[in-house]
């Protein structure tokens, strides 16, 4: 099947799969699919509530449908409507449970459901994050026994890592390396030169599947072992009295020191993959230390951080039950709408447990989404607060003046991300 021919169905329109029916609908004919209708119908009106998509791309891609034989983007809710097409791509999330182990419910679906319209020549290509070896021995089966075709005989998988990172208008998909595999040295050549026909920055075809999997599991672990450091120095450091800030400014000045910085781990990515890379080696007789003991004390940050607060509240006089607090942000990342495993309301839940009553204000994130996600009522109008927590570092937060918020000469503040004039708060990570 030569590039030209190929027709390509997108499962999933979030932050991965979106940006990417828009690319491909610019050269190929491409259908973007989606369970939820509502989001259908947004995109077609040329709405996204994840921000991510470029809206003059995603007009370009839709209206060259229109107007080109083959070529553009259309949006369906219809699973018969994907049957036309040779050539799938699997984006739907894979978050763990609540025992943290992966919870491949979406996966499952999306495959069983692709299983009943695949026909012989026809590629599955997944980029949601998974262990190890899950697309061959979780995935295929699920296509083989749906589809009642042979793998590598009838059909073809393939595996080629998500790398978006949400809110980041610099580092765009076509600008970030693609890691790409087939199940077989042809069908690996045939992704591979699919997307090398969208990435700009290139690609790099790897040996297997399970060598791109596993790519995509340490990406993330990598990155979460190093915050983890981090925080545990700011666990140190704080029993010490020491800026933690200040030790890491000082330990930058020589070039080999890897800056990174203590905080909050939430998201869809860096707090989830160790634990599927840990799922799978101790299927194997491996328990791993180093990823999880990274994983555990990057989970009690929010705690930490409450607790820290609350004592400097004590320390000033406040009378805690019944006091009035405000958390400043509750996405995962800063100007970005994902709320997804957000740590903040790790934090929140402290606080109210400490008879605390808690404002959460983010003018990014849905108000509706929180509510259903965390039982969390989102304020429009922050008043005055005897404790005021910075916890992500929008862009409307950078220039707030925090004066404005005090309750009194005695409010606490505690900036998270270290982005707030020191004069102003009382501790930081």
């Amino acid at each position: 099947m030569i590039l030209r021919e190929k027709k390509i169905g997108i499962i999933g329109l979030g932050y991965v799969g979106l940006p990417l029916a828009i690319e491909f609908g610019k050269k190929y004919q491409v259908l973007g699919f989606d369970t939820n209708q509502l989001r259908i119908e947004e995109l077609k009106q040329l709405k996204d509530r994840t921000n991510e998509a470029n809206l003059d791309d995603l007009k370009y891609a839709t209206d060259l449908a229109k107007t080109e034989v083959g070529l553009g983007l259309n949006f369906s809710a219809s699973v018969d409507e994907l049957r036309e097409y040779n050539v799938f791509i699997v984006t739907v999330p894979t978050p763990i449970d609540q025992f943290k182990s992966p919870d491949l419910t979406l996966l499952k679906k999306a495959s069983k459901m692709l299983g009943k319209v695949l026909k012989k020549g026809d590629i599955v290509i997944y980029e949601s994050t998974v262990y190890p070896g899950c697309t061959e021995e979780d995935c295929v089966p699920m296509l083989e026994k749906h589809s009642e075709l042979k793998f590598n005989i009838d059909f073809f998988c393939g595996y080629s890592p998500e790398r978006i990172n949400p809110g980041d208008k610099t580092n765009t998909l076509t600008k970030i390396k693609k890691v790409t595999s087939g199940s077989t040295p042809k069908i690996a050549k045939q992704i591979d030169e699919l997307y090398q026909s969208i990435i700009t920055a290139g690609t790099h075809l790897t040996s297997s599947i399970k060598v791109a999997e596993a790519s995509k599991a340490i990406e993330n672990a990598q990155r979460d072992v190093n915050i983890s450091f981090v925080n545990e120095l700011a666990l140190i450091f704080d029993k010490m009295d020491i800026d933690t800030q200040d030790v890491l400014e000082a330990a930058a000045t020589k070039w080999n020191f890897l800056n990174y910085k203590p905080g909050l781990v939430g998201g869809h990515c860096i707090s989830v993959d160790p634990y599927y890379l840990a799922h799978k080696s101790e299927s194997l007789g491996y328990y791993p230390q180093v990823i999880l003991s990274g994983r555990r004390v990057n989970d009690t940050m929010g705690m930490f951080i409450a607790n820290k607060v609350v004592k400097l509240m004590i320390g000033k006089g406040i009378t805690i039950k019944g006091a009035k607090a405000l958390i400043l942000g509750v996405t995962f990342k800063e100007n970005c709408p994902d709320i997804r495993n957000s740590k903040v309301v790790s934090i929140y839940d402290e606080l109210i447990h400490f008879g605390l009553n808690v404002d959460v204000f983010d003018p990014h994130a849905s108000p509706k989404e929180v509510s259903q996600e965390y039982a969390i009522t989102l304020v429009s109008a922050p008043s005055n607060y005897d404790a005021i927590i910075l916890a992500v570092a929008h862009d409307e937060f950078l220039a707030i003046n925090v004066n404005h918020l005090r309750k009194s000469q005695k409010t606490v503040v505690f900036d998270i991300k270290g982005i707030l004039d020191r004069k102003e708060v009382d501790g930081r990570l």
